[in-house]
């Protein structure tokens, strides 16, 4: 399977890595910045290193794998004899449908052309492509590597036999598929906006301590994460951009905590940039209150 991932961000480089660590594709990786592409396959590199310290990979196994992720010059050079092309770029929709236009001109007309969006409607993103049918959401969640599942979504005009490659492609790449309708939000970004989004709300009352409100998410709801340390590692404006979606496809209860949009407009956005609700190093690891 030959694999190309345009977007070299957190997604794109997670999507990079379980492709050719656990499925064994060819991956192209590729980026309008040739800076994130750069720091796209250091991250690759970095999640294989991390696999071989817990014991998933040894060496010879991560060393082919890295021998099968390249770095792509530009789109049309990386999509060239792709069976599966992912985007994971920034959650707008004219850039992606201006995006897998420009995709479908260059690639096999047998691949099947995903989206990593988390909220878009994939429907709209797909008509942008002169064959529809070959489109389909592949939502991934971050970290990548650990999370086992891949959300399908399916677009009006969406092929069983589109679906079918995807499903064995994800299952490929360890991941376990669920099918849903192209609705706002899906299944998993419509619950999770909704949690992560009241958490900020609580936050602002004064409810209790972002420290708090994560502690008390985790060990009396049995999440593996509390809602505000997710949305650091999510990106505050990954997450705004999700409930401006919801906000204007199904109403006001999903309006944004003013508190996350304040964050945004103040650069806060999460781990990726350092600061969000909490503090993290430069390797992204949290610093604690008194560190």
């Amino acid at each position: 399977m030959r694999v190309t991932v345009v977007g070299a961000g957190t997604m794109g480089a997670g999507i990079a890595y379980v492709a050719a660590a656990v499925a064994g594709a060819q991956v192209r990786l590729v980026d309008a910045d040739p800076a994130a592409v750069e720091s796209g396959m250091a991250r690759v590199a970095a999640d294989l290193d991390g696999a071989v310290r817990r014991g998933k990979l040894d060496e010879d196994a991560a060393a082919a794998a890295r021998e099968r992720v390249r770095a792509a010059g530009g789109v049309e050079e990386a999509v060239a004899g792709a069976d599966l092309v992912v985007e994971a770029v920034v959650e707008d929709m004219a850039t992606k449908r201006d995006l897998l236009a420009r995709i479908e001109r260059s690639c096999p007309p047998e691949a099947v052309l995903a989206t990593n969006t988390s909220a878009l409607s994939v429907t709209e993103i797909m008509a942008a492509l002169d064959d529809p049918g070959r489109g389909i959401g592949m939502h991934f969640f971050n970290p990548v590597r650990a999370m086992r599942l891949c959300e399908l979504v399916l677009g009006l005009e969406t092929r069983e036999e589109t679906v079918a490659i995807a499903e064995r492609a994800a299952a490929a790449m360890g991941k376990e598929t669920v099918r849903v309708r192209d609705v706002a939000g899906f299944a998993t970004s419509r619950i999770n906006a909704v949690i992560g989004n009241e958490a900020f709300f609580m936050l602002a009352e004064g409810v209790a301590s972002a420290e708090d409100i994560d502690t008390a998410v985790r060990l009396g709801l049995n999440h593996p994460m509390g809602p505000l340390e997710m949305a650091d590692m999510v990106g505050l404006d990954v997450r705004l951009a999700v409930l401006t979606e919801l906000r204007r496809s199904l109403g006001d209860k999903y309006r944004p905590s003013p508190l996350m949009e304040s964050y945004v407009k103040a650069g806060r956005l999460g781990r990726k940039v350092g600061r969000g609700v909490y503090s993290y190093d430069g390797d992204g690891a949290r610093i604690l209150d008194g560190d």
